[in-house]
């Protein structure tokens, strides 16, 4: 287990996001540097590769190797790089795959921070929701014998959906995992990166602490550093791309002993370090990540002795300190399941209630309390087991109007800062993709 590493660096005021080629006609990007600093910026006439060749020469060695094409190289033949990486970033994310096969240049490109930064700032980046979803019957019986699990509709795989284009597709399967996702298993999303963590063996029910990494720049999986003991299940997850880190708090052992420790995953560095203990033993807890404040929140949960009785507090975890405040009481509403809240990007947390409200928490992490609003109703034909999801000022409700029914899906916007919401709009999924949703997160791709 490692030990926490130092968060902050020293950094040179010389750090060139971009060196030119020998030749002057290419710009490369370096992965995990910045651009000179915010009170002395680096014009680009200062972007030299001379000075990186001449004075580190071992660096220099490094980069030509890894990067297996020549710096002088053009991303697009007869074009500067400046407009090829225009063409570039102007590709949709799923048609990254077949532009990294294309040469190890583009490959190159696609993996580097700078790319995706530029596609961010240019704004052709685009918000995606990520679901481990049932498979319908019939992709069941295709793709292999039936399982314990499977008889009773519970195989699951990861689906995108965009909301922009309303076009639905799955993910490739993870090799390892010829059953299907682990029942019960949690998502998060780094970046360009889908994490899948922890959940239950579809053949044993055994809890798995597997760490399975899908990135989407090359289309595909890679294992990830296993989930330190003990093995736990329905724990709290989230993630902050800016950190490149996923939290894990709570949840419980394979005695169904509460839990109160928690942990991170470098996606990076695939390495976990131990944050300290919550204040209280949290099982079926929800976990939220406040962008821009660096705080992880770990919503509700019930002790061992209190099986299914859901606390209506909060532990906050601010990552610059590195500390749990204290726990926070009355911040949710009775009768609420944490697993029905979400995060959105405005910082609001929003929840479905047990009567068909989407309501809305106003100050949540102030001492003086939390007083929560009705934003909008749950249609109808999504009220059992509904799955709530926030991003961009958006809500997205996958539901059902009884157990074992196909799932409908609804969007709506907020307005007003989050004080009121459009009227739902249902949209359309094709009958492969109508299945139980069991986790969700958002990317930005």
């Amino acid at each position: 287990m490692n030990q926490r590493r130092a968060t902050t660096t020293s950094r040179s005021s010389f750090s060139p996001l971009l060196w030119t080629s020998p030749t002057g006609r290419g710009l490369l990007p370096c992965p995990d540097a910045t651009l000179g600093s915010q009170s002395n910026p680096i014009p680009k006439s200062n972007y030299i590769t001379p000075l990186l060749r001449s004075q580190f020469p071992s660096i220099y060695a490094l980069v030509i190797s890894q990067s297996g094409f020549l710096m002088d190289s053009e991303l697009i033949p007869g074009l500067p790089d400046e407009i090829a990486r225009e063409c570039l970033i102007r590709v949709p994310f799923h048609a990254f795959p077949a532009l990294g096969s294309v040469c190890r240049h583009w490959q190159f490109e696609l993996r580097s921070p700078l790319f995706h930064r530029l596609r961010h700032a240019a704004g052709f980046a685009r918000s995606v929701v990520a679901v481990a979803q049932a498979e319908p019957p019939l992709a069941r019986a295709a793709s292999g014998p039936a399982s314990k699990y499977a008889a009773s509709g519970a195989t699951y795989r990861l689906v995108l959906f965009d909301p922009c284009s309303g076009a639905w597709r799955h993910l490739p399967p993870i090799p390892s995992l010829p059953r299907g996702l682990p029942l019960f298993c949690q998502i998060a999303s780094v970046g360009r990166e889908l994490v899948v963590l922890g959940g239950w063996d579809p053949e044993t029910w055994a809890a798995s602490g597997g760490v399975h990494v899908y990135d989407f720049a090359i289309g595909s999986w890679r294992e990830g550093a296993p989930m330190p003991s003990p093995r736990r299940s329905f724990f709290a997850c989230a993630a902050s791309a800016e950190l490149r880190t996923v939290f894990v708090a709570g949840g419980h052992d394979e005695e169904k002993n509460a839990l109160r420790s928690a942990m991170t995953y470098d996606v990076v560095a695939d390495a976990w370090t131990h944050m300290p203990d919550m204040a209280q033993e949290r099982d079926e807890c929800r976990g939220v990540f406040m962008r821009g404040g660096g705080v992880f929140l770990v919503l509700g949960g019930y002790p061992t002795e209190a099986q299914g009785c859901f606390s209506r507090s909060l532990e906050a975890f601010d990552v610059g300190a590195w500390r749990w405040g204290a726990v926070e009481d009355g911040k949710l509403e009775a009768r609420v399941c944490p697993r029905a809240c979400a995060m959105g990007d405005d910082g609001h947390l929003y929840a479905c209630q047990p009567e068909g409200d989407v309501t809305v928490a106003a100050g949540l992490t102030q001492e003086s309390g939390c007083a929560w609003r009705k934003v909008a109703e749950v249609p109808e034909d999504v009220r059992m087991a509904p799955h709530l999801v926030a991003w961009d000022e958006s809500l997205i409700v996958m539901g059902s109007d009884k157990h074992g029914g196909t799932h409908a899906v609804y969007v709506a916007e907020t307005r007003e800062g989050a004080k009121v919401a459009t009227p739902w709009r249902r949209v359309a999924v094709p009958d492969e993709y109508a299945g139980h949703v069991q986790a969700s997160c958002c990317l930005k791709l």
